[in-house]
C-alpha cells in the first residue's frame, strides 16, 4: 500500500484543481537510475488505470502504482516538504530502501543492485 500525508494531499488536489483535471490520480513509480539504482517518479495521471496498476486511496488521494514499483515501495508515504521556498516538494518516505542518495532522489533495496555512480552519495 501507498499512503499521502494530509499535507501532500492538500498539494495534490490544489494541483489537480489548478490544471482543471477531473477524475485525477498520483501515479507513482519506481524507474532504473539515479545515483542509488533506482529512482522515484510521480505525475498526475487522468488515463484509465493500466491492467497491473494497483489503486489505493489515501487522504482523499486515488494513487496509482504498477506492480513491479510497488514490489519496491510497498508501505511507503508520499509527504509533502516544505522547509524553505527553495527546498519544498514531494518526498517518497520508503521502509524499504537499504539506502538512498545523499539528495534523497534515488534508492536502493534489499537485492536492486549496488549504489551507482552519482556525484550525491549513498549512505
Amino acid at each position: 500500500m501507498i499512503t499521502v500525508t494530509e499535507e501532500a494531499a492538500t498539494e495534490i488536489k490544489n494541483l489537480i484543481e489548478s490544471e482543471n483535471k477531473v477524475d485525477c490520480k498520483l501515479r507513482v513509480w519506481v524507474a532504473g537510475g539515479g545515483c542509488s539504482g533506482l529512482s522515484y517518479g510521480m505525475a498526475l495521471d487522468d488515463n484509465e488505470p493500466e491492467e497491473d496498476d494497483q489503486i489505493f486511496e489515501s487522504s482523499g488521494v486515488k494513487i496509482l502504482v504498477d506492480s513491479l514499483s510497488l514490489a519496491h515501495m510497498d508501505g511507503s508515504t508520499v509527504q509533502y516538504v516544505n522547509d524553505s521556498p527553495m527546498n519544498a516538494g514531494f518526498k517518497i518516505e520508503n521502509p524499504n530502501a537499504v539506502s538512498t542518495c545523499g539528495c534523497g532522489s534515488s534508492f536502493q533495496t534489499e537485492g536492486s543492485g549496488g549504489c551507482g555512480s552519482g556525484s550525491c552519495g549513498c549512505k
